[in-house]
């Protein structure tokens, strides 16, 4: 570049000389001398270009002959595998695809969870751009049920020591099956893993035990038996192993790793994620939709109060979202309905607490089969079915006993609100008024005087005359008087 540079130096300087002897020989001095400043100006100027770009074009040279940092995108599959779980899965691996990662680094530890989910989620892996390692850690960690799918899926398959997987039976809660169904889903179960175990040139024959016989192993079991690709300790152990290794992706290409030395960047869930996660637990869906239905029936009895009813919505919606989510039972969401039949009929029906008390046995026994997950992380708890069904069930039997002993209640507004009341006698109610009450009232009270009733001084009437300082009983109310006559 620096001897392009001097070349096309040269060339100017000698362009710019003639021009200046052409000048002198016309005797045009004055523009000989401009032109030749233009062209020195020109010069410098297209010199400086040549040498800045000459410059960026090395660096940028220099730049491609060095190898760009490889970066490992780190996706945290630590719960259950639910619908969430797999829609996490395949953004994050999308994403790792889209930033050109090295590896898809998946570090797991799960229970297990959904058949169905477990199948979307290894469909993500087999499609996925980039390579993807499937690592159950730290120590303590497992990849059961489901998780087992998921760890043999994966290009590169490790674990950490002190770790297990397998169990990975397929069962279905709440339900016994025949001989011919539950064949059926293990051949099926069985097949799906043969379809990408025998790809990734792993044991068979243990895959299928951990399947169809429930069989679980350790990290060197499972090292021993073909399972695994290795065992690592830890994450940059597992990469310095990696580097330099190839894997044959599912559509035949043999891909080198090159992880040396490589940045991990965490692929986190979003808030979205995050919150449906959460849900996702049926404990906590269950508590949200008891809650919100206590809230909303406060609103309905309190009109008004708008913030109760605003809440109780939304947890409810949101509860029967999360319950959407997971697999439900019929019989149980009919057990709930009739214990609210049962608790609603205890209160029309006087049957001394039976129908309320197996109302509540109906919403305890309702409440703890209705979520059919495979797993226990996945179904509610006993003590939660106990403590969310016999609150609610009694909470609701004393809410509408207050609420329809209410109805009956006489009513407290209006004139009709003073019937009964207690009468004092002020003044009046004697011979000095019976003349005028004769005249004034109807012919059957004869007697008028005022009356203290609730505070209030009223105009009373009377058949009979009383003294003052007597209590009476208001009878009847015409317009403002109020009819009087003694307490029995």
């Amino acid at each position: 570049m620096l001897q392009a540079a001097h070349t096309l130096w040269t060339r100017l300087r000698a362009r710019v000389a003639a021009a200046t002897w052409m000048d002198a020989r016309t005797n045009t001095s004055r523009n000989g001398h401009l032109s030749a400043l233009h062209l020195w100006v020109c010069g410098v100027f297209l010199l400086l270009g040549a040498l800045v770009t000459g410059s960026l074009l090395e660096r940028a040279h220099a730049a491609e002959s060095l190898p760009a940092e490889p970066t490992v995108s780190v996706i945290h599959l630590d719960s259950t595998i639910q619908p969430v779980s797999a829609w996490y899965l395949d953004r994050t691996l999308n994403e790792a695809a889209a930033a050109h990662a090295s590896a898809a680094l998946i570090l797991m530890n799960t229970p297990g969870g959904l058949l169905e989910s477990m199948r979307v989620m290894v469909h993500s892996i087999l499609a996925s751009p980039v390579p993807v390692i499937v690592y159950v850690a730290p120590a303590g960690s497992r990849a059961g049920s489901a998780g087992f799918f998921l760890l043999e899926a994966a290009d590169v398959a490790a674990m950490a020591p002190g770790t297990n997987a397998g169990a990975a039976h397929p069962i279905i809660e709440g339900a016994k099956l025949d001989p011919i169904l539950k064949q059926k889903l293990e051949n099926d179960a069985t097949a799906f893993l043969r379809s990408f175990v025998a790809m990734r040139k792993r044991n068979l024959a243990a895959g299928q035990d951990a399947v169809v016989n429930s069989k679980s192993y350790s990290e060197s079991e499972a090292m021993q038996l073909g399972l695994l690709t290795l065992v690592s300790p830890d994450v940059p152990s597992l990469l310095r192993s990696l580097d330099g290794q190839s894997v044959t992706r599912p559509d035949g290409r043999v891909v080198v790793l090159h992880l040396r030395n490589a940045r991990l960047v965490d692929a986190l869930p979003s808030i979205r994620e995050r919150i449906l996660g959460k849900l996702t637990d049926p404990n906590l869906a269950l508590l949200l939709l008891v809650g919100g239905v206590l809230l909303v029936y406060l609103e309905f009895n309190v009109p008004g109060t708008i913030i109760p009813g605003a809440v109780g919505t939304l947890m409810v919606m949101t509860a029967l979202f999360a319950l959407n989510l997971l697999p439900l039972s019929y019989t149980a969401v009919m057990l709930l309905v009739a214990a609210l039949v049962l608790l609603l009929l205890e209160i029309k029906v006087p049957s001394h607490g039976i129908l309320a008390m197996t109302g509540v046995a109906c919403l305890v026994v309702g409440m703890l089969t209705l979520v059919q997950g495979p797993v226990p992380e996945l179904r509610v708890r006993v003590a939660t079915a106990l403590g969310v069904g016999t609150g609610f069930g009694l909470i609701t039997t004393m809410l509408v006993r207050i609420a329809l002993r209410a109805r009956r209640n006489k009513v407290l507004t209006g004139p009709s609100s003073m019937v009964g009341a207690v009468a004092v006698v002020q003044n009046g109610f004697d011979e000095a008024t019976r003349a005028l009450g004769a005249a004034a009232v109807h012919p059957e009270t004869r007697f008028r005087g005022q009356v203290l009733v609730r505070g209030e001084i009223w105009l009373g009437e009377s058949a009979v005359p009383v003294p003052v300082g007597t209590r009476l009983r208001v009878a009847a109310v015409r317009g403002l008087t109020l009819v009087v006559e003694p307490m029995t």
